[in-house]
């Protein structure tokens, strides 16, 4: 089958290097879309007008890398309508829109490839589709952003500030120039609806996912964490029931996410008869991102690609109860509901997660630190 590739960027490249350097059989690029004519390296191959590969009737699959919105919505929407399979790293475009990409794929009788959206490398989506064979998944949890556990590792193992490893992580090519979808948790969000879909043939709206980042950490939480027998790290998680949630997590040390390094991620579900699986592995990266793409392009040549029916839910958070650590200026805010105090600020009273966010609501603290204090 004849590809049209969507960007060649990180991913996009990677993608190439792929299938290029492994000759993998009855997988051809035939056009590669850029941005811009200064990126043409090959003018056989190279072009910066999406009609080109958009209105080609050779081209079977058409992979997107280009990330954001748009035009990358736009585009998966007319390669559909063209007949043409559609396979995408793009968390945030598909977590926008994935009830319309969904209808649109199913009128046309297309497919979706979506497994390099969530977790890189790690085979997590397909993993959930074959445990869904058998039996429902019950929850999932994950550590699914690479950045923030570069940045939390190295905070904890180094005793280092926030500012100093974002700058380090920026560096090294994790973290973008503007890293807020990283640091405030949105990527998380993204992925915790997208593994919903899959897990539970769920689609929820991301705006309902409670989401707190690590943008105010401060090295004095982590090193409440450590009297405490604990390590913090950023975790999305759900349930069968609706549950949704990202924020940060004070995790025990003897639990398997603890010892998460770096950049890595690591998601775990549950089901009846196996139980919990824990996947772990890189999370982002041109090549393991690639990876999981080209993957998805071979279930689509191999004609083994499926498109998962899906509904809309709603989140459904109030049976959610925990304690939170929060570090605040504004404690009048959560008067009546403080527990106990800690190094840097307090324990709340056990509660559930909505009253935990009307009382940030309620607090307006730009400065706010939250994390959730693992039982």
């Amino acid at each position: 089958m004849k590809i049209g590739l969507l960007g060649h960027g990180v991913v996009g490249s990677g993608v190439r290097k792929i299938i290029d350097d492994n000759h993998i059989p009855g997988v051809e690029i035939k056009r590669i879309l850029v941005h811009t004519e200064k990126e043409i390296i090959d003018k056989s191959l190279m072009t910066t007008n999406v009609d080109v590969i958009l209105q080609d009737p050779e081209i079977d699959i058409v992979v997107e890398c280009m990330g954001g919105i748009e035009p990358a919505r736009s585009y998966a929407l007319r390669a559909m309508q063209s007949g043409k399979n559609f396979v995408t790293s793009n968390k945030k475009m598909l977590a926008s829109s994935f009830s319309e990409l969904l209808k649109c794929a199913k009128k046309n009788h297309v497919t979706i490839g979506y497994e390099a959206s969530c977790g890189g490398g790690i085979p997590w989506m397909a993993n959930l589709e074959r445990i869904r064979r058998i039996e429902e998944i019950q929850a999932f949890r994950g550590i699914l952003n690479g950045t923030t556990n570069y940045i939390l590792s190295r905070m904890y193992q180094e005793k280092q500030a926030f500012d100093a490893m974002l700058k380090d992580a920026q560096k090294l090519g994790y973290a973008e120039r503007d890293p807020s979808d990283d640091i405030d948790g949105l990527d998380v969000r993204y992925k915790v609806a997208l593994s919903c879909a899959k897990a539970f043939g769920r689609m929820i709206d991301v705006e309902q996912i409670p989401t707190f980042g690590i943008r105010n950490i401060q090295k004095g939480d982590l090193e409440y964490g450590r009297e405490i027998g604990c390590v913090i790290k950023l975790v999305g998680k759900a349930n069968l029931d609706g549950m949704a949630v990202v924020m940060p997590v004070f995790v025990k040390q003897e639990d398997i996410f603890a010892s998460i390094p770096l950049n890595y991620n690591a998601i775990e579900c549950a089901s009846a008869s196996l139980g919990l699986a824990t996947f772990i592995g890189q999370g982002a990266g041109s090549l393991p991102t690639a990876h999981a793409v080209v993957q998805d392009v071979l279930d689509v040549v191999n004609g083994v690609a499926t498109l998962q029916d899906c509904h809309l839910a709603t989140v459904n958070n109030t049976s959610v109860e925990g304690k939170y650590y929060v570090r605040t200026t504004q404690r009048e805010a959560f008067e009546g509901y403080i527990e106990q105090e800690a190094k840097c600020g307090f324990l709340t009273k056990k509660m559930c997660i909505e009253k935990l966010c009307d009382l940030v609501r309620k607090s307006k603290d730009e400065a706010i630190f939250v994390a959730e204090v693992m039982k």
